[in-house]
């Protein structure tokens, strides 16, 4: 998580608090050490960011620090709620804890009456959809493919065939029942499209392909023009 993004995290987290909470708390909301909030907050009190407490203390956000209101009409409120709760069908717990600080966001910086139809909205979602594998750590994947970095996973294809494969990860698809992960197959030269599900194990490379991952995107892209054909 960006430094920036985090800022507005922790501000985001004190607003919802009505009492002192601790920095070790915060930390392990945003999954960072209870140092970096020590700084974080030493940064936003310096932004004159009203935030009161100290270090072994803990920390209180000072009443009348607001965020500028959003306008959503009703169609608007019901498309937000039925995107976020879709999430839930990709199996990717990462994104649905994603979601549900989306909505706590909004739901904040909306009028009243549009947090309620956000929280309490009339369309649902089914809960049916995709079984990740509990080994594979889908947050992780997804930096890789953001940060361009290489990864080698243990693969076993459709024919029960085991492969040790080094990829440069650049997509995933989400489909009803199965999450597609997209990537330059060094061992095939090629494209190919790997189930997360059959994936046994994945390692993370300390290799970037970063100078070359929009070009590989790009060609990707054009490729789907002509050959949409899914390879597993």
């Amino acid at each position: 998580m960006a430094r920036s993004d985090r800022l507005f995290e922790i501000i985001q987290l004190l607003r919802r608090r009505k009492r002192v909470v601790t920095a070790q708390w915060i930390a392990e909301q945003l999954e960072v050490t209870p140092r970096t909030i020590y700084r974080d907050i030493a940064a936003l009190q310096a932004m004159r960011v009203p935030i009161e407490g100290e270090v072994g203390v803990g920390y209180l956000m000072r009443s009348g620090f607001d965020l500028p209101p959003l306008t959503f009409d009703a169609e608007e409120v019901e498309a937000i709620s039925v995107g976020l709760s879709l999430l839930t069908r990709t199996g990717d717990r990462g994104l649905v804890k994603a979601a549900t600080r989306v909505a706590w966001k909004i739901a904040d910086v909306v009028p009243q009456h549009a947090a309620r139809q956000l929280v309490g909205s009339q369309s649902q979602v089914s809960s049916y959809g995709i079984k990740l594998p509990n080994a594979i750590d889908m947050p992780r994947l997804r930096r890789a493919i953001r940060e361009s970095t290489k990864i080698r996973i243990a693969y076993t294809n459709s024919k029960g065939e085991k492969s040790l494969r080094t990829l440069k990860p650049i997509a995933i698809f989400y489909y009803v029942e199965v999450a597609l992960l997209v990537a330059w197959c060094e061992m095939r030269s090629d494209f190919r499209q790997f189930r997360i599900d059959r994936i046994g194990s994945i390692e993370h490379l300390d290799a970037s392909f970063s100078k070359e991952a929009d070009a590989l995107r790009e060609k990707w892209l054009k490729s789907l023009a002509i050959s949409p054909a899914e390879r597993f």
